[in-house]
């Protein structure tokens, strides 16, 4: 059967019209308020990709996105919803304190290499009985994938304010981490190159490590009989049943790896930016990476590329309620457009796209 439109047009042209169409709407809506839309525009990009202060968080936003991003793109190929990638980050970051306070490493590299553990097996243990209710009692992964977030934001309180909170301190986090286990920024790596970088900027490591996150579903879902599995089980589960694929391990692996890369993203947040484990440090971080992972297609490179784009309206919306009359949640509005027009309105940009495509296909077959 022949495709309706080439796989880049579904790739970069859908996509791009989408974004095309939220800017127009986002910029009727600044008018609206009696804003310039063209004035915003520039605060925005010189507030987030005009210095590298701008860049430095960009690039420290986009790292939480393209974790909880790639964590949903994994679970959508199995043709599953996990919304849990909040509360899974969160019980994450309590893997990542608990790796950086009770081990005393040499070395930040060696506490990076296991906090990333750390993180990635609290979350995994945290998708794992969401997993478990879908694939052997058929309860609704959306459903208790929610109900968990509630779980983790309650028990990680708990946690903080009574356990883990140092002796006669007032603010519900954990004591700071050893200064071996400090990460290096953008700054302390890119310095020996002789690349100037601005030091007070959150971004750190992490990025790479995110980045290695990216390349590894993209083996893991186009180059490994796992990953094949997954796609055929999201295809079609009866279909896949009859080729001899257990649904139920499927659904579980599938949660598994998807809370695991959630759970890595406290790597950044936790051990790279606040060095110590506070509340909220998620910021809602996991509900973004469904948007990422629906704008970015659910493959890995447009993973990355969406939570750039999600990353400069973070830190370009942040500069803009700084230095104009914009309300920050404004913000909100043009992020929620993006992902009404990338995701909830995808077939109003893709259907008449791809009519345009069949009809200059069918005009070459009668010209050839």
């Amino acid at each position: 059967m022949m495709e309706k439109m080439p796989a880049w047009a579904d790739v970069v042209l859908v996509p791009l019209i989408s974004l095309l169409l939220a800017a127009a709407i986002s910029a009727l809506v600044i008018m609206g308020i009696g804003e310039d839309p063209v004035a915003a525009v520039k605060m925005m990009v010189s507030g987030a990709l005009g210095s590298t202060y701008g860049w430095g968080y960009t690039l420290y936003y986009a790292t939480n996105f393209m974790f909880t991003g790639l964590a949903v793109s994994v679970a959508f190929h199995a043709k599953m919803f996990n919304i849990g990638g909040e509360g899974q980050a969160m019980i994450g970051g309590l893997g990542v304190a608990l790796m950086a306070l009770f081990i005393p490493w040499p070395h930040w590299s060696l506490a990076l290499i296991f906090c990333s553990i750390g993180g990635a097996v609290f979350g995994a243990l945290w998708a794992l009985i969401p997993a478990i209710l879908q694939a052997k009692r058929g309860s609704h992964i959306v459903i208790t994938t929610i109900m968990f977030n509630f779980m983790a934001a309650a028990l990680l309180n708990y946690l903080l304010v009574s356990i883990l909170r140092p002796v006669k301190s007032m603010d519900p986090a954990t004591a700071s981490f050893p200064e071996p286990t400090h990460l290096p920024t953008l700054h302390d790596i890119l310095m020996p190159l002789g690349i100037e970088f601005s030091k007070s900027a959150p971004a750190n490591v992490s990025l790479l490590l995110a980045l290695a996150a990216a390349v590894f579903v993209w083996v893991l879902i186009w180059r490994t009989r796992l990953g094949y599995a997954l796609r055929a089980f999201g295809h079609s589960d009866t279909a896949a049943q009859y080729a001899g694929i257990n649904p139920v391990k499927i659904t579980i692996l599938a949660m598994l790896i998807s809370g695991g890369l959630a759970g890595m993203m406290a790597v950044n947040t936790t051990l790279g930016e606040a060095e110590r484990l506070v509340l909220n440090a998620t910021e809602g971080a996991g509900f973004i990476g469904i948007a990422v992972a629906l704008m970015g297609r659910s493959h890995p490179l447009g993973v990355v590329l969406a939570s750039i784009l999600f990353g400069f309206l973070y830190q370009g919306g942040a500069e803009l309620a700084l230095w104009t009359s914009i309300p920050r949640e404004l913000i909100v509005v043009i992020q929620a457009l993006v992902i009404l027009f990338t995701g909830a309105l995808d077939n109003m940009v893709r259907m008449p796209i791809e009519r345009i495509f069949i009809a200059l296909r069918g005009s070459g077959d009668r010209n050839g």
